[in-house]
């Protein structure tokens, strides 16, 4: 259960997550693999809506990241998304290589707060959030 491909099953790094959580207004944060996995979640979300959401970012950031050409230069590296609802935001950043945070927040939360406290969270975690790229996705032990 210690493989890196296995270690987002028992939710270790949940508590860290719960760190941006400190923000007025924050919701929910998750950790996922840039194929849609669910390392980790914080507190107050539920272990399939934290899945779900996690498959749904993952083709989220896909998509932001094949729009680069617009914003200036083809292949200009994806660093963030940000999409806005009429009850809230989704915050979505670069976690490292192979991995995303993702923050939901109200429409009242301070966004500055929110994005500087994810950014200490991906730079304080270093390693801890990468995610390798799965090799053996099909293969079943």
């Amino acid at each position: 259960m210690n493989s890196p491909l296995n270690s987002h099953l028992d939710n270790e790094l949940g508590w860290m997550l719960d760190d941006v959580l400190l923000v007025p207004e924050a919701r929910h944060a998750i950790l996922l693999s840039a194929d849609g996995l669910l390392r980790a979640h914080s507190r107050g979300i539920s272990r399939d809506e934290a899945d779900r959401q996690a498959a749904a970012l993952s083709g989220l950031q896909s998509i932001s990241r094949s729009t680069s050409g617009f914003a200036g230069r083809e292949g200009t590296p994806w660093r963030q998304t940000l999409i806005e609802f009429a009850d809230g935001y989704v915050f979505l950043v670069a976690a490292g290589p192979g991995a995303y945070l993702a923050v939901s927040a109200s429409e009242t939360v301070d966004m500055e707060a929110v994005s500087y406290r994810m950014q200490k969270l991906v730079d304080r975690l270093g390693k801890e959030l990468t995610s390798p790229p799965r090799h053996d996705a099909g293969l079943r032990t």
